[in-house]
């Protein structure tokens, strides 16, 4: 039914939608039986944590017509994110289970929309289930002031299942009818205007960011600015990833060339034109003087935060408790200065979803400072309120051996690892963090660990043995090392 986009055709302009709702309520789900990725498979506690980007092709009366999709999160840590994405789109959808109905998150989506004007379609996911109760939902919304059509009002409404595909086709219809209604005005030769939805500082590539493109275009070697800074484009990807030679109106792309990593929210705009910043995020990490007049002003825990993406880093900013005080924030890795920081003001180091080297790991250690790295931004905030009440041990990670992964193969209903233990040792119950390439990939426990076929509790160094951790469905990998730790 529908594909990646490749370009676009001339004066073609998609409509943005944003994909807005509560956590769980079938998101990312739906846009995978839209995009046939599994996307929601491969997420971290199966929550999305990044705005995404996709542009995707249908056949429309005939026709060919793109549509390019943000998918926003549904996490409470996440609304700064939501309101980004209902800015830079054209149109959204409302995600609402109908096996559920209004949640927390669905109201404060609802706010956004209405403060920003967007015009939205209502869909209703989970159709398929047997508990679905589709009349009390739509009750709900409009007892939210949400008009639906066939109730006196003119916002559509529409139920879908994501797993049987029920309605994907006529949703994807009914966007480009909305959309026909609330023609944009735009054009490839006019102004650019584009918007950074996410950005992140990447070891290897240097400063990149997600942008959406609302007017003009952008071509390789041109000269932008966004946050007062000049850079030149170096690189443009599609959302396949591939590089392409220009984008236009309409369209989500990666860009590379950044002198820094942009603030999320702001406006790009060509060198020659007058910006119009808005801008949602800072990259900068706070200056000394502010860590020291922060130190008198609060009583609390000491925090060095380092985050993947500047659009993570600003939702757990965000969620932080009052009593945190926010030494440095950055993204990118962990580095031997923020453990050095953390040292010097007596604080601990959070990371979200970042590679952690080995190096910095046994430092931490060495200089007894509590590093830790999560892949759920609500486990984050959750044991950092557990440290304020004083359920945390202030201790750093101990690492009790490394072993690497020989071989993969199918047990019962899971998968069992051939493994040589490399370094110290690794015991029945240790928790586990799977490394690939020096980066965290996955976190869980081991349940199960033999020597040939006896059972065993512990295997020390130079061991082969075979092991099952769980969960089962963590993308574990010949090669891959995994690190048993406290």
């Amino acid at each position: 039914m529908s594909k990646t986009r490749e370009s676009n055709p001339s004066g073609n302009y998609p409509p943005v939608v944003a994909v807005l709702g509560h956590v769980d309520h079938g998101k990312t789900t739906l846009l995978d039986a839209i995009r046939k990725t599994s996307i929601a498979d491969r997420e971290h506690g199966g929550i999305t944590q990044k705005i995404g980007a996709s542009s995707v092709e249908i056949m429309h009366e005939g026709k060919p017509s793109w549509i390019t999709f943000i998918d926003t999160p549904g996490h409470e840590a996440f609304s700064k994110m939501r309101g980004r994405g209902a800015n830079a789109c054209d149109i959204a959808l409302l995600i609402v289970a109908a096996t559920e109905g209004i949640k927390p998150q669905t109201k404060e989506s609802i706010e956004v929309l209405k403060s920003t004007q967007t015009p939205f379609i209502v869909v209703l996911t989970k159709a398929d289930l047997p508990t679905k109760n589709s009349e009390k939902v739509k009750q709900e919304l409009i007892k939210e002031e949400v008009m639906l059509e066939g109730y006196g009002g003119d916002v559509p409404v529409i139920e879908v299942s994501a797993k049987t595909n029920q309605n994907i086709k006529e949703l994807l219809d009914l966007i480009l009818l909305v959309f026909a209604m609330h023609p944009i005005d735009a054009s490839e030769q006019a102004p650019l205007k584009a918007i950074v939805i996410e950005s992140k500082l990447d070891t290897r590539a240097g400063a990149k960011a997600t942008v959406v493109i609302k007017n003009g275009k952008i071509s390789l070697r041109d000269e932008l600015q966004v946050d007062n800074k000049i850079f030149k484009v170096r690189t443009i990807f599609n959302t396949l990833g591939k590089p392409i030679q220009k984008a236009s109106v309409g369209e989500a792309v990666e860009l590379l060339g950044f002198e820094a990593v942009p603030s999320v929210g702001g406006i790009i705009t060509h060198k020659s034109e007058i910006s119009d910043q808005v801008v949602e995020g800072e990259a900068q990490p706070l200056k000394k003087e502010l860590i020291y007049k922060r130190e008198e002003e609060h009583k609390g825990i000491s925090l060095i935060l380092v985050a993947d993406t500047q659009g993570s880093l600003e939702a757990i900013v965000h969620a932080l408790p009052e009593e945190i005080k926010l030494v440095s924030k950055k993204t990118g890795e962990v580095s031997e200065a923020d453990i050095l920081l953390a040292k010097s003001v007596g604080g601990i180091v959070l990371s979200f979803s970042t590679r952690i080297k080995p190096e910095i790991t046994k430092l931490a250690f060495n200089e007894k400072i509590l590093l830790r790295n999560y892949t759920i931004i609500y486990e984050l905030l959750d044991e950092l309120k557990d440290a304020l009440e004083g359920k945390l041990q202030a201790q750093m990670e101990q690492i009790f051996g490394r072993a690497k992964v020989l071989a993969k193969f199918p047990f019962e209903k899971t998968f069992a690892y051939g493994v040589r233990v490399e370094e110290g040792r690794v015991a029945k119950g240790d928790k586990v963090r799977i490394t690939r390439e020096s980066e965290a990939v996955a976190e869980g426990h081991i349940a199960s660990l033999r020597i040939a076929k006896n059972p065993t509790s512990k295997v020390e160094k130079g061991h082969e043995a075979g092991l099952i951790i769980n969960p089962s469905s963590l993308d574990i990998r010949v090669g891959d090392v995994i690190i048993s730790h406290s």
